[in-house]
């Protein structure tokens, strides 16, 4: 399977500027049906508190543009959008698409972060995990990286193909890289990270999406630039080293409860 990472400088608050500098990107090289394509989280507005303006929920421009972008280039894509949810908090969820336009799976983040995001955002309760062409996929969020116990769930529910996407500021950018290898090399599998670049009104982002292969190698590092890159998984490479080394199946099941 071919993976893009998208790695976009998020225009502030603004859906339509956005969703145009990823049809931009898209159009700027071609594209292989059947791959996925993966945007940043909350890739249409940056990572603002603002829940009134940036969910998705009044007129749906962030799915429907998914959704044109999915069946125009007849790929899978995985982005970050927000949605409403009680007591007028947001959801801020990753959203995966068909490559004929519906909808596959939502994801809602289970670990708003401290620092702000909590105050705005609810939190989300389950690990989900979908087939994926040969794989089995599952999205995450950002903070989400730092707990381990949720990926491990999802491994023990077959995953082989994670991705976490991100708005992660430079400051942290080291913890980033080094959290990505290590879900990857204790999971034995594919790790995505899709992280935005340039700045919101607080942080600066410096990219470096990457993708890493079950051994803990990089097989795509981005950089520091936006733009598109692409990388080529294949899931006999996670058969292989769990095969060889098959780590998971020691897995304590009543340490995985989520």
């Amino acid at each position: 399977m071919r993976v893009y990472c998208v790695q976009t400088d998020i225009v502030w608050e603004n859906k339509e500027a956005n969703h145009d500098r990823v049809s931009e990107l898209l159009s700027s090289i071609e594209i292989t049906p059947g791959s996925l394509v993966v945007l940043p989280e909350m890739f249409a507005t940056g990572f603002s508190m603002n829940v009134d303006l940036v969910t998705d929920d009044s007129d749906n421009a962030t799915a429907n543009f998914l959704s044109d972008i999915a069946s125009e280039y007849r790929v899978h894509v995985m982005a970050g959008l927000v949605s409403t949810d009680v007591d007028d908090k947001g959801k801020n969820q990753a959203v995966l698409i068909n490559p004929d336009g519906t909808e596959l799976l939502r994801y809602h983040k289970i670990h708003p972060f401290t620092f702000g995001e909590a105050q705005g955002y609810s939190a989300g309760s389950e690990v989900k995990v979908v087939e994926l062409g040969n794989f089995v996929f599952a999205p995450f969020i950002c903070y989400d990286l730092r707990f381990p116990e949720i990926f491990r769930t999802a491994a023990a529910r077959g995953a082989n193909l994670m991705a976490v996407i991100a708005n992660w500021p430079v400051a942290r950018i080291e913890h980033w890289v080094t959290l990505l290898k290590a879900r990857a090399i204790e999971n034995q599998c594919y790790m995505i990270g899709v992280n935005r670049v340039g700045d919101d009104p607080s942080l600066h982002h410096t990219g470096r999406s990457l993708v890493v292969a079950p051994s803990g190698d990089i097989v795509l590092d981005c950089g520091e630039n936006e733009g598109i890159y692409f990388a080529d998984i294949d899931v006999e490479v996670v058969t292989e080293i769990r095969q060889r080394l098959p780590f998971l199946v020691d897995t304590r099941k009543d340490f995985v409860k989520w």
